[in-house]
């Protein structure tokens, strides 16, 4: 009798520890997203991998923010310079020659406009690949660059 009580806490055991090693093989964002989500995902815990994405977020669209506003003060600054001295008699502008360089401009963006170089697809696939391996850290990323960008 106590042979049979050991034998099936041995068995017990044996298959607890089978579901054991399935859950550190078989994780749910394996599941989720697919096999081989990536070596960061396994080297540091969900928790870890958001305040990372988080911060390093945060940083870029606050820096995207700051940089965002000084280029749109410049471009506007050098046209409404390039206006005033056009208006004052400092420059002469050739409109005719600027809208015709315009419209040529136009008529080659069309040509190319349907045509995807393979160097952006092969970036797309990448890019891709990317987040879906690292898509805790991805998300994270995500949130704190929207914060950044509102801070």
């Amino acid at each position: 009798m106590a042979s049979r009580g050991k034998e099936l806490e041995e068995e017990i055991y044996d298959k607890v520890m089978d579901l054991k090693d399935l859950a550190k093989r078989e994780r749910w964002w394996d599941r989720l997203f697919g096999r081989g989500s990536g070596p960061v995902a396994e080297k540091y815990s969900v928790a870890t991998q958001v305040a990372v994405g988080g911060v390093s977020g945060w940083c870029v669209g606050y820096l995207f923010q700051k940089v965002g506003k000084v280029a749109a003060a410049s471009v506007g600054g050098g046209l409404l310079l390039l206006q005033l001295a056009n208006h004052s008699g400092y420059i002469q502008v050739d409109w005719k020659k600027v809208e015709k360089d315009v419209n040529k401009a136009k008529k080659q963006l069309r040509k190319t406009t349907g045509q995807t170089g393979p160097e952006l697809n092969t970036f797309m696939e990448k890019s891709t690949d990317f987040v879906k391996k690292n898509i805790v850290v991805t998300s994270g990323f995500i949130g704190g660059f929207l914060l950044g960008l509102v801070s």
